[in-house]
């Protein structure tokens, strides 16, 4: 291992070749000794304290059959008695095979008696072995040995073997690569240059640029203006005019990025070209005459300027104009544009490209730039700073809006056993109805309606069972049971078998935090914006969701569930899969029980409609997709209100439909109803202080008990900030309100008009900033001494 910054350990394995990151598997190192001695338990236990996998060979024959198994990157030849065998043999034979190209062999040989003169290494080498190592059983002289070999010829291995995969990719790449050394020597070309250009590469590797013959339609500085570009170590790219064999000119795209080498020189030039078309709307223009106008010579320039710094994302995202799939595809192209299923997007990238033709040079760049970000996958994810930046921030986003990383281990991580339980009608007696509710917990469900209604003195009240007493309710208050055509006894029942679902041995995930998001729900479901904008249907949906939104919630994350390689991770593939398995659980439980479903009652066609939003708002809780729906509600809803409102200020006797035909629209509703719970789910940090602290503690505990399982069973610790013995949960606090709550609170207070929530807000920021600035750590400051 070697150090990196921030004493961070990286494998001294892994290298960066240009703007690739490899890894490698720790090495494999094979031990040839046909005895046990001091010399090769030395080099056993020197890869032990090295992190190597060791396997030990007795005879060139099982030497053999394991290099042939294992492929190992280092093979140690004991030298020193042939009477067993001959090293120089036993080498050879492993060269032979074709497995050995990128293996380092290591000869170990007797100690020169002193006076004698040191033997000659000759013979070795032509034998075929890398170095030799004279013979110390010292286990620091063999590790220092196998690190110098790691870093030395184990690495320069590696990267070649990167390389063969690297060119492997360039063959099969669609764009056409040519790359030349410092003196514009071609050194390499790819099949796709090969057929756009109509050169066999035979007659290309080896000839300078100068002896191509070149196409009379460049203008005559655009050369020297190239060569000025790229000599400084800039990435050119433009329009080039280049002549194929056949004597034809060929208009192409280019971009020319000089490549450092060794002695920090520029040593190659890589050429990436691909035909230019028509249709991709460039503002490069051509006059009559062949010869680039003004205005293109202009924007060489101004391209130049703008890309002296390598933008990546854009030069990835163009990386789809292939030449040959362009050729292929015009056709389908055609019948593309022809039909009336076009999407959004490609609606307004096609009114993009159209202003470009129109445009002035400095406008069309900037066009250019936008089309580039409409073109990327991740339209409404921002990029965070670096981990060094902000670790509390970066780790809450790895942990909550990921899906897992690669699985590391085989352990499994098994649900609760919880699900489907037997209850006993005894379990399911209380409540009866509304009316038998004790009177304690009937004069605290009369504040149900306040937003500093106490959840938490509720939960102590009901013996952790405030789902059931507080959905009995608020589902009375909105007509639910009317609604579903529903018996009392048949909601009481359901509520009872989904609260029995939650794990009560969850510190945060429990049925106190859905009845929690119940509340808020409920709470947000009054206001007189969203009253407005949602019938009956969709607010019994969102009751429902609130409800079952987190049942059978394990207390981990879908990144520890993925890690693990869960049965769930499994059967939802990696994605959603916590939300899945809750909506798809809700359903299960409640339709497996005449007794507790809840939906019997209601015609087909209502329940799917139902069940559909149900699942949509569930779904809407998991948090990979949170900056695209937040940024959905505000362009969709709060923008084109705002601008309603706006205009029919400045102008009397106004149409007020205005802004409810907005709300009201399917697919705005829709926007609402995904905000409206996830405001719900996260609304901890605009409750009053003390609620707020005590589920800030909640969810800080759930962290550290999956932190704690993570290291105890080798997974990957994917918060590694929530390390009970070192979290600051002030500054986890922060980071959370910073990047997920405010933003969204204020789109949704925007909307629903939540000046209270918004005050709670600003309050409990300020108390967690001011624990941090008194480098507190823990959920409240130090008592006085």
């Amino acid at each position: 291992m070697v150090p990196e910054e921030e004493g961070k350990m990286v494998s001294a394995t892994e290298e960066c070749i240009g703007p690739m990151r490899l890894t490698q598997e720790p090495i494999q190192v094979l031990l040839v000794f046909a005895k046990e001695d001091g010399q090769s338990d030395a080099f056993w236990w020197a890869c032990d304290r090295a992190g190597f996998r060791c396997n030990i060979a007795r005879t060139p024959e099982s030497a053999i059959e394991c290099f042939l198994d294992k492929s190992h990157e280092i093979v140690v030849i004991d030298g020193r008695h042939s009477r067993y065998f001959v090293a120089e043999a036993v080498c050879r034979l492993i060269r032979a095979t074709k497995r050995s190209e990128h293996t380092v062999i290591l000869a170990v040989v007797p100690q020169t008696p002193s006076g004698q003169e040191e033997p000659s290494v000759l013979p070795l080498l032509c034998a075929g072995f890398s170095r030799r190592y004279v013979e110390n059983s010292s286990i620091s002289a063999c590790y220092n040995e196998l690190l110098q070999i790691e870093h030395g010829e184990v690495r320069c291995q590696f990267k070649l073997r990167a390389c063969n995969s690297v060119f492997t990719a360039l063959d099969h790449c669609q764009e056409a690569v040519e790359i030349t050394s410092e003196d514009h020597v071609i050194q390499y070309v790819n099949p796709a240059f090969e057929c756009m250009m109509g050169y066999h590469k035979g007659e290309l590797i080896g000839k300078e640029l100068t002896e191509l013959p070149k196409s009379d339609k460049n203008r005559a500085d655009l050369l020297d203006t190239i060569n000025t570009c790229i000599k400084k170590g800039k990435e050119w790219q433009g329009i080039y005019y280049a002549r194929r064999k056949s004597g034809d000119s060929i208009q192409q795209h280019v971009k020319i990025t000089p490549v450092i080498g060794q002695g920090g020189k520029i040593r190659h030039f890589v050429y990436i070209k691909r035909p230019h078309s028509d249709n991709n709307k460039q503002v490069h223009k051509i006059n009559k005459d062949g010869e680039h106008s003004q205005s293109e010579s202009h924007s060489l320039r101004h391209r130049d300027r703008r890309k002296e710094s390598v933008d990546t994302r854009s030069i990835s995202s163009r990386g789809s104009d292939a030449p040959s799939l362009q050729n292929r595809r015009y056709s389908s192209v055609a019948r593309i544009h022809s039909m009336t299923i076009e999407a959004p997007i490609t609606k307004v990238i096609n009114i993009i490209n159209a202003a470009q033709e129109s445009s002035p040079v400095s406008v069309a760049e900037a066009l250019d730039r936008v089309l580039e970000i409409l073109r990327t996958t991740e339209l409404y994810s921002p990029q965070l700073a670096s981990k060094e930046d902000d670790p509390h921030t970066n780790d809450l986003v790895g942990g909550l809006m990921s899906d897992g990383l690669r699985r590391l281990s085989g352990n499994e991580y098994v649900f609760s056993k919880s699900t489907f339980p037997n209850l006993s009608q005894s379990q399911l007696a209380i409540p009866v109805t509304l009316n038998d509710i004790p009177p304690a917990i009937a004069e605290m469900l009369d504040d149900e309606d306040q937003w500093e209604f106490n959840i938490l003195e509720l939960e102590a009240a009901t013996s952790k069972r405030p789902l059931t007493y507080l959905g009995l309710k608020i589902f009375a208050r909105f007509g639910v049971c009317e609604f579903l055509s529903c018996s009392e006894a048949t909601l009481r029942c359901w509520l009872q078998v989904i609260e029995a679902n939650y794990h009560a041995s969850n510190s945060y995930h429990n049925s106190t935090h859905a009845a929690d998001v119940l509340h808020a729900t409920a709470y947000f479901l009054r206001k007189e914006k969203v009253k407005g904008s949602l019938d009956q249907l969709d607010e019994v949906a969102a009751l429902i969701a609130a409800t079952v939104h987190d049942v059978d919630h394990p207390g981990r994350t879908n990144s520890f569930l993925c890690n693990a390689g869960s049965e769930l991770a499994i059967l939802y593939n990696d994605t959603a899969v916590l939300e899945s398995h809750h909506a798809a659980l809700a359903f299960q439980l409640t339709v497996r029980d005449s007794k507790s479903n809840i939906f019997k009652n209601i015609d087909r066609t209502q329940f799917r409609t139902l069940r559909q939003a149900i699942i949509d708002m569930v779904l809407a809780t998991e948090m990979t997709r949170h900056f695209e729906h937040v940024n959905k509600f505000a362009n969709s809803i709060n923008k084109p209100m705002a601008a309603i409102e706006e205009s029919s200020s400045n102008s009397e006797g106004s149409d007020s439909e205005g802004p409810a035909s907005i709300r009201n629209s399917p697919e705005n509703r829709l926007l609402i109803k995904r905000m409206m719970i996830k405001c719900a789910d996260v609304a901890n940090p605009c409750r009053p202080l003390e609620l707020c602290i005590e589920w800030a503690g909640r969810i800080s505990e759930e962290y550290f008990a999956q932190t704690d399982e993570e290291k105890r069973q080798g997974l990957p610790v994917v918060m590694p900030v929530f390390d009970r013995n070192t979290c600051s949960i002030p500054k986890s606090q922060i980071s959370f309100i910073d990047y997920f709550i405010t933003d969204m609170f204020d789109a949704w207070d925007a909307f629903a008009s939540l000046p209270g929530l918004m005050e709670h807000l600003s309050e409990n920021y300020k108390y967690w900033k001011g624990l941090d600035d008194m480098k507190c750590k823990s959920l409240r400051p130090a008592p006085p001494p």
